[in-house]
């Protein structure tokens, strides 16, 4: 009985000693890569790796979990210092900057592993032949910089499979539809978007039963919406924004019941809506922005009772939208039908969806009058209505104030011909006190700014260019604490460029007012588009989404404003657009724009200025379009600065101005000396002539008239003097003459 005793505390001791062993070459392999990174230390000093922070061993002690997301870990991700930890189970280094390649050797020895997170690093390279594990549940690589083609065997072991995420890589070539060939029935979530997939969606995500999340957005994909795909009825998302995608909607799009996100906008889908849309009960999100889809909006969509967001911005799609009855969406949030052919009135029972926070109707056909139902909207921030056929802007506005809520009123070309309304018309005006955009431009209004505007203390932009308003740029303007962004162009504004204006508030670097007063966080409700590419629609189109993507800019082009630029311009050290082109501007270009160190558009252009370009302008480094062209500028454009990267276009219109980028070289600088020297002599006679004239005047009266009132015997005998000459001059003036004259006649 002792034998077999013996023989198995012998086996035990070697178990034990092996399972030791391996202890220590996981614990030697976690320091090894500990040791590759450069980031704070991981504190891993204790004999038992089970306890260090981020790991996690099961029963026996084997290290199974590897867990260190957003550590701030920083260096090379080494795979043979992982490969030795061979039951680990999850892996999860997500939210750092860890570099490096995934090699076959790596991925081959974790043949334990069910859930992989290498999300937002810095890793690159191909991906292997293959996963690493049947057991493999969960891959997330996204937001890393992995290229080249996902290998057709990857997915060989994938029967496990329920998420794969490689979103944000440079991954190119076809997405691999024989995903759903070799997965298990239990696969959940494909996202392939951002990347630079191309070529057809293949059939085969059919396949995938029990799908719900597919997302293939922002790459290069085109040809026909794929039809298999209505054949994963589980599906709850399919987002597959930003290609090329063309073909209808099949009505076989009923069959996704439970579908309550479809994202498609930015493809080139025609047709028209599916009529029996209005299946898919369960529907929160439609976005069909940027495509060609016609006809009208299905009456059947009104049985989407849980839709919270309606995006159909810039399609063509017509009918007369008030027939439409929007009162059963009551948990509708957004609405955008910019940019189609819709016609009629806004429909009333649009103002029955109480939780509206954003409508975009601007670019249609519709007329009538603002309703005074709006304000029942009391969430409403954003509206957009420009460009369509309204009339009674004055009451729209008086109606609207009421909407205390808004924060966005863009009514932008919708009201034509009329008059700004007036203080007269706003009278105990104290609404709008959340506004922070107006725009009112194309409207071909007339009439002065008024004075009620100035109340908007939560005013951030204002458009009102491309009217025909008159009068001064009032000065109160400088005195709005929040506006940054002044269109005032294509207008009849005259006078002199306002000093109070470049005071204002948002545009002069204080640091304690501007830390107060940004607020470049806010996000628009719905995007706008930005006045250089409004009209110009591609993939590249910048959408403005947020406060912080519109730039600090005063534009007062084409108006009739008079005067000098005024040096206290220097002094709005946040701007950066400035256009004053095309007006009756003189004098000088004030040295004092250099110190606009953030400009990067400056257009003087189509004045009168005159005098020499400041060579300072050169430190404007961030100056990215600069015009002059057509004043009276001379002399040398500054040599060796960016000045002279521009066009001669830019300069062009200036007779006496030269050197490059002009093709006339400046001469001797002799006579332009001698004019400097004369127009200096000139500007310091000038004031020494008026001093000693005013000086002369004051010293010969008070010397006279002085003395006269000190002194009486010189007052008398002053004013006997002045009988005296009266007398005479009475002599000789009247009674010599008539003397004269009688004697003419007795003769």
């Amino acid at each position: 009985m002792a034998h077999p005793f013996l023989l198995f505390l012998l086996f035990s001791c070697i178990i034990s000693t092996n399972i030791h062993a391996y202890k220590q070459i996981e614990r030697s392999s976690l320091l090894s890569f500990a040791s590759t990174l450069s980031s704070t230390p991981l504190n891993w000093t204790s004999l038992d790796c089970c306890h260090w922070k981020g790991i996690t061993c099961d029963q026996d002690g084997w290290v199974t979990r590897l867990i260190l997301p957003s550590k701030g870990l920083k260096g090379g991700i080494s795979p043979f210092s992982l490969a030795n930890l061979t039951h680990l189970t999850h892996l999860n280094l997500s939210h750092n900057s860890l570099y490096g390649s995934l090699e076959t050797q790596f991925f081959l020895s974790l043949n334990q592993l069910e859930i992989l997170d290498l999300s937002y690093n810095r890793i690159f390279g191909e991906l292997p032949l293959s996963l690493p594990s049947i057991n493999i549940r969960t891959v997330d690589l996204s937001s890393n910089h992995f290229f080249g083609a996902i290998p057709s065997s990857f997915f060989q072991q994938a029967s496990n499979l329920t998420s794969f995420n490689v979103s944000n890589n440079t991954f190119t070539g076809y997405v691999p539809s024989s995903i759903c060939l070799h997965s298990s029935p239990s696969l959940r979530l494909l996202d392939f978007s951002s990347n630079v997939f191309s070529g057809n969606l293949a059939p085969g995500l059919g396949k995938c039963s029990k799908l719900q999340v597919f997302r293939a957005g922002h790459n290069n994909l085109s040809g026909l919406f794929p039809e298999d795909i209505y054949n994963a009825t589980k599906l709850e998302e399919i987002a597959l924004p930003l290609n090329s995608l063309h073909g209808a909607i099949s009505d076989r799009i009923a069959n996704l019941t439970n579908l309550a996100i479809l994202d498609l906008y930015f493809n080139q889908l025609n047709g028209e809506l599916p009529h029996n849309l209005g299946k898919l009960s369960k529907l929160k999100l439609l976005t069909l922005d940027f495509n060609n889809l016609e006809g009208s909006l299905p009456q059947s969509l009104i049985n989407c009772t849980n839709l919270v967001e309606l995006h159909l911005l810039n399609n063509n799609l017509e009918g007369d939208i008030s027939m439409f009855d929007f009162s059963r969406l009551s948990q509708l949030n957004k609405l955008d039908l910019r940019m189609n052919n819709f016609s009629g009135t806004v429909p009333i029972s649009l103002y029955s969806c109480r939780s509206l926070q954003a409508i975009g109707l601007s670019r249609n056909y519709l007329e009538g009058q603002i309703q005074v139902e709006i304000i029942s909207l009391k969430s409403l921030s954003f509206l957009c209505l420009g460009h369509n056929r309204f009339t009674n802007l004055t009451g729209a506005m008086k109606i609207l104030r009421s909407c205390k809520s808004l924060h966005i009123l863009m009514l932008d070309g919708a009201f034509k011909g009329e008059g700004m309304p007036s203080d007269d018309d706003m009278v105990d005006f104290d609404g709008f006190q959340n506004l922070q955009l107006l725009s009112l431009f194309n409207s071909d209004l007339t009439g002065q700014m008024p004075v009620w505007l100035s109340k908007l203390k939560n005013l951030e932009i204002l458009r009102l260019d491309f009217n025909q308003i008159t009068g001064p740029i009032p000065s109160w303007l400088g005195t709005m604490p929040r506006l940054f962004h002044i269109y005032l162009s294509e207008n009849q504004f005259s006078g002199e460029f306002p000093k109070q204006l470049c005071r204002l508030p948002r545009l002069v670097y204080e640091p304690n007012i501007s830390s107060q007063l940004d607020d470049t966080s806010y996000e628009f409700e719905l995007p706008i588009f930005s006045s250089s590419n409004f009209g110009i629609f591609s993939k590249q189109t910048v959408l403005q989404q947020k406060m912080s993507s519109v730039p600090a800019m005063i534009c007062l082009s084409n108006n009739n404003i008079s005067g000098y630029i005024p040096a206290e311009i220097g002094q709005l050290h946040l701007l950066r657009l400035l256009f004053l082109d095309s007006n009756t501007f003189s004098g000088i270009i004030p040295d004092q724009i250099s110190n606009l160190k953030n400009l990067e558009i400056l257009n003087l252009s189509m004045n009168h200025l005159s005098g020499i370009i400041p060579s300072s302008l050169a430190s404007l480094n961030f100056l990215k379009e600069f015009n002059v062209s057509y004043n009276n500028l001379e002399g040398s454009i500054p040599t060796g600065t960016q000045l002279q990267s521009f066009e001669a276009s830019a300069f062009e219109g200036n007779p006496k101005l030269c050197d490059a980028p002009l093709p006339n070289k400046c001469g001797p600088n002799k006579d332009m000396d001698v004019d400097n020297k004369n127009n200096k002599d000139v500007e310091n006679v000038i004031p020494w002539f008026y001093i000693f004239a005013v000086s002369g005047f004051i010293v010969g009266f008070w010397g006279v008239c002085g003395s006269l009132v000190i002194n009486k015997t010189w007052r008398y005998a002053y004013f006997r003097f002045i009988d005296n000459l009266q007398d005479m001059l009475l002599h000789v003036m009247i009674i010599v003459p008539l003397n004269r004259m009688k004697r003419r006649l007795r003769g």
